[in-house]
């Protein structure tokens, strides 16, 4: 949905410019939820996730730029290396129910907690893409009629079925993010299709 690039401010900070595409941006419904990306991760702060530095989520071309987090994602680290030992595991884990505790206690649920968002810095796991972020108290639904929120394989079965979810639908994503950190593989498979995934989220 756009584009991310590595950028330089004037002291030399490294910075990532994140720049949505142009038919996202005349979407007024992608505009809502990118305001509301910018803003969760705001509120979410630098310990737990990448920092909002500046963005623009009103003008013609709406961007937002963050600290660089130098550190792969948990699905590169993974893909590259194999899986986590299992220290590094209880390790991961900690951190990101530490997380997630911040982000519930501020009354907000991720709704897309998977290896990708994952990114492993040397001070501890940051959560980042805060895209289909939703407040706890369901006045922001950003749900349209049908529409499944999440990623297949790492979703809860209540997003699988289109329905609200709150903290357990994240905490159910953090099983099977740690499950894969683990293993190397999804825990609903990987060389499958996604509605086979969904299925075996739903039934499995």
């Amino acid at each position: 949905m756009g584009q991310v690039y590595l950028g330089r401010t004037a002291g030399g900070r490294n910075v990532a410019i994140k720049m949505v595409r142009g038919e996202y941006a005349a979407d007024p419904e992608f505009r809502r939820r990118f305001r509301l990306e910018v803003a969760a991760a705001r509120q979410v702060g630098a310990r737990w996730t990448a920092p909002v530095l500046d963005a623009d989520t009103e003008g013609p071309h709406p961007w937002v730029a963050t600290g660089y987090v130098a550190g792969p994602s948990l699905a590169s680290a993974v893909g590259a290396f194999g899986p986590l030992p299992p220290e590094s595991v209880r390790v991961l884990g900690t951190g990101l129910t530490e997380a997630l505790q911040a982000m519930h206690d501020l009354g907000l649920v991720h709704r897309d907690v998977k290896p990708s968002n994952v990114l492993l810095a040397l001070d501890g796991p940051r959560l980042i893409d805060f895209g289909i972020t939703r407040a706890l108290d369901g006045t922001t639904a950003l749900t349209r009629s049908g529409m499944i929120i999440g990623s297949p394989g790492y979703m809860s079965p209540e997003q699988a079925e289109g329905r609200s979810t709150g903290p357990p639908g994240d905490i159910f994503s953090l099983g099977a993010v740690l499950a894969y950190a683990a293993t190397g593989i999804s825990p609903f498979g990987d060389d499958v299709s996604v509605a086979v995934r969904v299925y075996r989220v739903l039934h499995e």
